[in-house]
């Protein structure tokens, strides 16, 4: 079993920054790739960013290239989402889960081990 626990959520102006953190415990995760996820009110969950194990592979949604980071800290077993120039549209709880293993890194049935959310609000 793993517990993901994400942290860093709360409100911001728009143009604001916001690092959000994901501590893992519990069964290791080394191996395995971590992602991210929001979901906006009244919407469908969405991909965010997603990265190896080893850091050297990272995926983001298209639209969140250049204002998003993925990292990781596996000495930590952390992983972070660094939120730059933040935008009313970026409002939505944020998860972190833990992918199965396949090709998928985009969709939310590839992943299992879901953290509990945190909520992030933009204000224009």
């Amino acid at each position: 079993q793993v517990q993901l626990v994400e942290s860093g959520g709360g409100s911001v102006q728009a143009g604001g920054s916001l690092r959000l953190s994901c501590a893992a415990s519990g069964r290791t995760f080394r191996g395995y790739v971590l992602g991210w996820f929001r979901q906006a009110p009244g919407k469908d969950r969405e991909f965010v960013a997603a990265i190896s194990w080893s850091g050297d592979r990272k995926y983001y949604a298209d639209s969140l290239k250049g204002r998003f980071t993925i990292s990781r800290d596996n000495a930590k077993n952390t992983v972070y989402l660094q939120m730059n120039s933040l935008k009313p549209e970026d409002t939505a709880v944020y998860y972190c889960a833990k992918r199965m293993g396949g090709s998928d890194y985009y969709t939310e049935v590839a992943y299992h081990y879901w953290g509990q959310g945190t909520q992030v609000t933009v204000s224009s």
